[in-house]
């Protein structure tokens, strides 16, 4: 008699993807790091990176992925992908306190929602230029 293998985990053939490393894309956790203002202003103005994607100039902060160019990126941000991504994102990332709270120390409180809009270039130069006018403005009056 041949011997035959027994295959005990049937039902996990769908997770094994997952549970790959070679292509490991970062947590939200690492993602809403990546969404404060200093962090967000070094990934959307990266040195040219040969090595990356479109010379790492078209990156999508919400996803963690570099495009070869706008385009690509465009029609990115239009997909059903991305637009999970931003709803995963609504929810606050899962902290030390909130387990601490969820064992017993101190009053549980549930997570927030917030709103997540997608951030480019474009709209980051624009909200920075708007930030800077007012502050100009006061610094003529000031004088």
């Amino acid at each position: 008699m041949t011997y035959k293998r027994k295959k005990y985990h049937h039902g996990d053939t769908h997770l094994k993807k997952g549970w790959r490393t070679r292509r490991r894309a970062k947590d939200l956790d690492q993602i809403d790091e990546d969404l404060k203002d200093e962090n967000v202003k070094n990934l959307l103005n990266q040195e040219v990176d040969l090595e990356k994607p479109g010379a790492a100039q078209y990156y999508c902060i919400h996803c963690a992925r570099y495009f070869i160019n706008d385009t690509a990126l465009q029609d990115h941000l239009s997909t059903k992908v991305h637009k999970r991504r931003l709803k995963a994102l609504e929810q606050e990332p899962y902290s030390i306190e909130e387990s601490e709270r969820a064992a017993g120390k101190g009053s549980y409180i549930s997570p927030q929602k917030r709103k997540i809009e997608t951030i480019t270039r474009d709209s980051f130069k624009m909200d920075t230029e708007s930030e800077l006018l007012p502050q100009a403005k006061m610094a003529k009056t000031d004088v």
